[in-house]
């Protein structure tokens, strides 16, 4: 069944975006459970980890909604770098900047999707919990 949405080609492309994004996110939360050090492994490492398995989840809901349009998901992540390092704080920073443009990307992507209400429930959950991943990124930061 194909969904009629206004918009498809914009919506289409945001969403692969958001998916090739949450690939990046997942790649980079990976590496930074696998090379936190120190006493802040302790509780880093668990939330790195949270945070790639709830990019994987993220993913997964993107891909679905692609299917629905009935257009091809990328299989790739972003392109932009992930920084490797071993410093917590840098890796703190770095999830941030993540966050924050994963925000962003659903945020864009809601108006686009308004006359189907399955596609506006699915993104802004996956929106309110790139936010709340915002706060919490700025709180282990001390911000």
């Amino acid at each position: 069944m194909m969904i009629q949405i206004k918009e498809k080609k914009k919506l289409a492309a945001g969403l692969n975006k958001a998916l090739a994004w949450e690939l990046r996110a997942y790649a980079m939360y990976a590496q930074y459970a696998a090379y936190i050090k120190g006493l802040e492994s302790l509780t880093l490492k668990p939330h790195f980890a949270q945070e790639a398995s709830e990019s994987i989840g993220h993913a997964g809901k993107v891909r679905e909604l692609l299917a629905l349009l009935e257009v091809e998901a990328v299989t790739v992540r972003d392109e932009s770098p992930i920084v490797h390092t071993e410093d917590y704080h840098v890796m703190l920073t770095e999830s941030l900047k993540t966050e924050e443009t994963a925000a962003r990307t659903y945020q864009k992507l809601l108006p686009l999707c308004k006359e189907h209400p399955s596609f506006t429930h699915a993104l802004m959950h996956i929106y309110m919990a790139e936010l709340n991943a915002v706060e919490e990124a700025k709180a282990l930061l001390g911000r």
